[in-house]
């Protein structure tokens, strides 16, 4: 935005830059939610036994148009696509399961061991209209386990996701799940959906209406009122399940009651990515509003073949880390504040500010943390500043204390003092 101002008889322009919309500015006051969250995260991926990995930020396009669904919202309208220097089409990463079974598949990561626990924390580019906890670059975790088909894994999956956010305050959200079966199950419900929905498209939404041949499960989660009325006599896709997946998805709902994990089936729950089968779950919190899930995933036994590799089965969740702590804030969680430094050094000459950064690098080596007046200030202004950063200490050194080789070593929260040689200052701690 140009912001034009006359100057004596010249006209000034000034660029005022602002971030792009649907971003987010993390500042430094903010920044230790962040760090609680990203630690929690590892530590319970740690607990479980996953690895983290790390994919490119920008893939192929060809990859989400094959492994998401060329007729998912996700590929037909909120991708960021453009072409490089060599003409390749690329695409910034608008979700993290395609890229993660990509790797997984290109660096032969089945032939290391039959089955991998695999994590990730990353930025995602999605071309949305930005609302509360939707952000057009927002920061996600996720964990896929791919190369078991054991119902287990699916259990495990749910009950780490539910430990992060316990971890993290949230305790109050549901845990919604359902199952779409195997491939032919699911084309075989979605023709009789479709089928059903033909005899009422008048009255669908006209985002419906556009998906009934392209997308049909999305409109069993459309937030359209007329939409909703409509689906909720439509053929349910759990009465429509063979044997064999009815009987697995009640293993599902078994094992999570084993774990005192409380869910609510919802055949509304159908996921809006192509490569999802059988289990499909989704964590929601009434303090998200509209868009009030947490995180979801599922299973995707035949995501690693559709992307090139050998035939291996695949479960798989992703969770928003803005929304977490949206959430987390709104039931009152104090997130851990970010540790204080345990030395201020106060500083009244030249020569005592250059006494201080020698002083400081040795603390320093010994993972001390401190700081430094970097303005030259008045005392009182730096014991301020030290009030402020709540440091536990200040150590002042004036033109007396370098003369005596020793400063005066103050704690802030009893005001008790001590004069300590500098060549003991890091003995003391």
């Amino acid at each position: 935005m140009l912001d034009s101002r006359f100057r004596g008889n010249r006209l000034v322009k000034h660029m005022n830059f602002r971030k792009p919309k649907g971003t987010k500015d993390i500042l430094p006051k903010d920044m230790h939610k962040w760090h609680y969250v990203e630690k929690t995260i590892r530590e319970v991926m740690s607990l479980f036994n996953f690895t983290e990995i790390r994919t490119p930020t920008f893939e192929y396009t060809d990859l989400f148009n094959r492994g998401v669904g060329s007729q998912t919202d996700i590929v037909g309208k909120e991708m960021y696509t453009f072409d490089d220097k060599g003409g390749d089409s690329m695409t910034l990463r608008p979700e993290g399961t395609a890229p993660v079974v990509r790797a997984y598949n290109e660096n032969s990561m089945g032939a290391d061991s039959p089955v991998h626990k695999l994590y990730y924390m990353t930025n995602m580019f999605r071309y949305e209209r930005p609302q509360a906890g939707r952000y057009r670059e927002h920061t996600q975790f996720g964990a896929e386990i791919i190369g078991s088909d054991s119902l287990t894994t699916d259990v495990e999956l749910i009950s780490l996701a539910k430990e992060v956010y316990n971890r993290c305050g949230i305790t109050n959200f549901k845990v919604k799940i359902n199952s779409i079966g195997k491939p032919d199950e699911r084309k075989n419900y979605v023709n009789l959906l479709r089928e059903f929905l033909q005899k009422h498209i008048n009255k669908l939404s006209e985002d419906s209406k556009k998906r009934l041949e392209g997308n049909t499960l999305r409109i069993l989660d459309s937030k359209n009122e007329s939409d909703k009325e409509i689906t909720n006599s439509a053929p349910k896709i759990l009465d429509n399940l063979g044997k064999e997946s009815k009987d697995r998805f009640e293993k599902v709902l078994s094992g999570l009651t084993e774990l005192g994990i409380n869910y609510e089936v919802d055949f509304r729950l159908v996921r809006g990515l192509d490569y999802y089968t059988d289990t499909t779950f989704e964590f929601v919190s009434e303090e998200l509003g509209a868009q009030d899930a947490i995180g979801g995933g599922g299973r995707y036994d035949g995501l690693v073949e559709l992307l090139g590799g050998k035939p291996s089965p695949g479960v798989g969740f992703g969770s928003g880390i803005e929304r977490v702590i949206i959430v987390a804030e709104k039931n009152g969680f104090k997130f851990p504040e970010a540790t204080p430094p345990k030395v201020y050094f106060i500083t009244l000459n030249d020569e005592a500010r250059d006494k201080s950064l020698s002083l400081a690098n040795d603390l320093r080596k010994k993972n001390i943390s401190c700081e430094c007046d970097l303005l030259a200030r008045s005392m009182k202004a730096q014991m301020r500043e030290a009030n402020k950063m709540m440091a536990e200490y200040v150590y002042i050194i004036g033109e007396e204390e370098i003369q005596k080789n020793k400063g005066m070593l103050k704690k802030m929260s009893d005001g008790t003092q001590e004069e300590i040689e500098f060549d003991l200052l890091v003995n003391k701690f």
